[in-house]
């Protein structure tokens, strides 16, 4: 798969664009390994081969599903006909739909209803709207329609977690995790939706402004993940298990730096739309990638960012997950280009010579998903290499604007 144009957008000086571009194009051709003759796609090994036996998780085939519509953007050729392969999982009759009560299953082996992956199913759907792929308008604006009626409380500021089959039980628990990608959503939804788009980019401030502006600012930026319905915060959930994939205990440095990140491009793409300013955007980025730096960069004496700490600071799972350097490259990048400050250029850099020493595989594709603390691969959290989202995200923030968001701006690139 290849990615082809010529990019000008102001970047932080390193990597080059060479090494950008050698990623990207590395990331998508594993990720094609994913394509589950079952329909929609599925995770993969180390190897890059499917993991036998495993269901198609739904927050994985339309992450996947959402990288193929940025390869097509970047104009892979072959890329459409993946993207349409992701589209039909998650249309009627697709193995991911519930034709019955609406949404979509969390797996073809799990019939929950979860916010995360109904993020995921808006991301992918708003991307392939603007790559203008068949039925995509159709998906998203079903897709949209779920998330309001089930998923969005006005005012509450955290989206409903999730649900039995049938709509008819909900969890009672609300996490920050879902409230942030259901950000990222949203903003991407209002890319696709133009001019209609406005109100969903007003949610996505509503999840900012309260998760961000008032419980990070209040815990002194260390953000708590986890909340009870009524939003009081749950600082003792999974003390047990401590290193949850989804819902680890404590406090998430890259979690910090993906709202830092997702805080300057709702800024930018307020900005762009003429509408009321958040003064607050860019400070609050800002604290909140101090601190992640702070608590999260080699506490325990190695380089490499720890997964999680107390919220006091003190390193709780010190494993380094690879989506932890994305995010924290990807908030490099996007107060670099915000405030034109070289320290974040030099982050930027640092950032990206960790994850080529040491998480890149240069000899099976993609990146190690997970190091031990002494920085050699491991599966204590993660089991092979699901998938290639969050690297993938990395290559492409420094070198396109804040707004729009990633599958809006290479269409406006491609249109120069």
């Amino acid at each position: 798969m290849t990615a082809s144009g010529s990019w000008d957008q102001p970047e932080p000086p390193q990597p080059s664009v060479e090494v950008l571009d050698e990623q990207l194009r590395s990331l998508l051709s594993f990720a094609a390994g994913s394509r589950s003759p079952g329909g929609g796609f599925g995770s993969l090994d180390a190897d890059g081969r499917l993991v036998p036996g495993a269901p198609v998780e739904t927050w994985i085939s339309t992450r996947m599903t959402y990288c193929f519509t940025l390869a097509q953007l970047l104009g892979d050729a072959g890329a459409a006909d993946l993207v349409d392969h992701g589209l039909a999982a998650l249309l009627p009759g697709g193995v991911l739909r519930d034709d019955e009560h609406g949404g979509w299953f969390a797996s073809t082996a799990d019939d929950t209803k979860s916010a995360y992956a109904h993020a995921f199913v808006v991301l992918a759907a708003a991307a392939a709207v603007i790559a203008e792929r068949p039925r995509a308008t159709e998906l998203l604006t079903d897709a949209l329609a779920v998330v309001e009626q089930r998923f969005w409380v006005e005012g509450a500021g955290l989206v409903r977690e999730s649900f039995s089959a049938d709509w008819s039980a909900e969890e009672p628990y609300r996490g920050a995790n879902a409230t942030m990608h259901s950000v990222e959503a949203y903003l991407a939804a209002a890319d696709a939706l133009g001019a209609l788009g406005a109100r969903w980019r007003a949610r996505a401030g509503q999840l900012v402004e309260h998760v961000v502006h008032h419980v990070a600012r209040d815990a002194g930026w260390a953000l708590p993940e986890h909340f009870a319905p009524d939003g009081s915060v749950l600082r003792d959930y999974n003390t047990d298990d401590r290193a949850h994939p989804f819902r680890p205990y404590g406090v998430t440095p890259g979690h910090l730096f993906e709202w830092a990140r997702l805080a300057v491009q709702l800024q930018a793409a307020e900005q762009a739309a003429a509408e009321p300013a958040r003064d607050w955007l860019l400070t609050d980025a800002q604290e909140l990638y101090r601190a992640a730096v702070r608590i999260g960069w080699a506490p325990d004496g190695a380089d490499g960012f720890v997964y999680t700490t107390d919220f006091d600071g003190t390193p709780i799972t010190r494993a380094r997950m690879h989506w932890v350097v994305t995010e924290a490259t990807g908030a490099a990048a996007a107060l670099f280009q915000a405030t034109g400050d070289p320290a974040y250029a030099e982050d930027h850099q640092r950032w990206w010579d960790f994850a080529r020493t040491h998480l890149v595989d240069r000899e099976r594709g993609s990146w190690h998903h997970e190091l031990d603390p002494t920085l050699q691969p491991s599966s204590g959290t993660w089991s092979g290499k699901p998938d290639v989202y969050h690297a993938l995200q990395a290559t492409l923030l420094p070198r396109l604007p804040l707004t729009p968001m990633f599958a809006a701006a290479l269409a406006a690139r491609r249109r120069k």
